[in-house]
């Protein structure tokens, strides 16, 4: 078995599979370690399929923007696989004069960067989508926004990085990183010792106890976040959908079924960190808001739903950086659900970061010291 690596990345999402595939493009040798006996198994196969800039905080939008102008466009000839990427615009809607003060500060954020997000009328956004209920007064709308499937997109990169001779080992569950000459060097498995001139920590709610075995402390919390999915019905529409205040969010697949994801706050009551339970609770608190948006899907069967911890940053805003105590290491974690859309641009960065210390995109508001005390 091949045990030594110029990069080992920790975790087998889409972070840990889009950032394998750039790094061996530009001709890394690289192994990918993977807790579960699946690929993707975490968040990257249990969210909604946004491929937004609107709704983000500003430091995210970089990567986001990147991302729609640059790599989603083409990524299916890229990767050979139809992801099904559709850029349809997103809506994120209001019922409330509360819920457009909401969305009229998200659009400014945006519009300061450079980025198309109007602020629209009741009555446009009925123009765009006549199967929303009349209670919608208004929305904020990013006509370059749309989705893409997680599922097939992850499987895409995974694909072309073992392709290009990536080694991804699953049921490796990562004990510690180690330094050598204060250098992380080795990674401990349950079963193995992998070493590698760069390390790549990219493994959600587990990145937080991986990096306390080196020292860095990760300000991460789990959330139990879920989805479901349903029968296909006749073509509706295509744009992407939100709330202002995140009642639920998804959108028509290319084939005609709906994916939605959402929370209810109840799933806190869900001891279990370790497993990804779906709720009745959940669901039916996700089908009460998509019902109250969309009326005529309140007939509509559910195919399944499934559920997924995903690692909440303090800040909600990701951890994108090398970390200078700890040569060698970089940091890709925190996506606090907002990860699916930006992960081809974060993928390319990071593979940057380990090459050449630096990435193309100015990252430096998403760095791990950003959480020491000043002083």
């Amino acid at each position: 078995m091949k045990n030594s690596a110029e990069v080992i990345i920790i975790g087998g999402g889409i972070i840990g599979c889009a950032t394998a595939y750039y790094l061996a493009k530009s001709g890394c040798s690289v192994i990918v370690l993977e807790k579960s006996s699946s690929i993707g198994d975490g968040g990257s196969s249990r969210n909604g399929g946004g491929v937004r800039q609107s709704g983000r905080d500003s430091r995210e939008l970089p990567l986001a923007a990147y991302a729609i102008k640059n790599i989603w466009p083409t990524l299916s000839e890229e990767l050979e696989l139809d992801i099904e990427y559709c850029q349809a615009g997103n809506l994120r809607l209001g019922k409330t004069e509360e819920h457009l003060k909401i969305l009229k500060e998200l659009a400014k954020s945006a519009n300061a960067f450079g980025i198309e997000v109007n602020m629209i009328s009741g009555e446009n956004v009925h123009r765009i989508n006549p199967y929303l209920a009349d209670e919608v007064i208004g929305a904020s709308w990013c006509p370059t926004d749309g989705h893409a499937n997680p599922l097939l997109t992850t499987l895409g990169y995974y694909r072309k990085a073992r392709a290009l001779g990536v080694c991804f080992m699953t049921n490796e569950n990562v004990i510690s990183i180690q330094k050598v000459k204060g250098r992380s060097k080795c990674v401990v498995t349950e079963q193995n010792i992998y070493e590698s001139d760069s390390v790549v920590l990219a493994a959600g709610y587990a990145s937080k106890k991986i990096g306390e075995t080196i020292g860095i402390s990760l300000p991460l919390i789990p959330e139990l976040l879920e989805c479901l999915v349903t029968e296909a019905e006749t073509k509706m529409f295509s744009q992407m959908l939100g709330t202002a205040e995140a009642d639920f969010y998804g959108h028509q697949s290319k084939h005609g079924s709906f994916v939605f994801g959402g929370s209810s706050g109840f799933e806190v009551y869900n001891g279990d960190k370790e497993k990804e339970y779906s709720s009745s609770i959940t669901a039916a608190c996700i089908c009460r808001g998509i019902m109250k948006y969309i009326p005529k899907l309140s007939d509509i069967k559910i195919v399944r739903t499934w559920a997924g911890w995903m690692d909440r940053c303090a800040d909600k805003v990701p951890i994108i950086s090398g970390v200078e105590e700890v040569p060698g290491l970089a940091i890709a974690c925190g996506f606090t659900g907002h990860g699916f859309g930006i992960a081809p641009a974060v993928g390319l960065m990071l593979a940057q970061i380990v090459r050449t210390g630096k990435s193309e995109l100015d990252l430096c508001s998403l760095k791990y010291d950003r959480f020491r005390a000043k002083g």
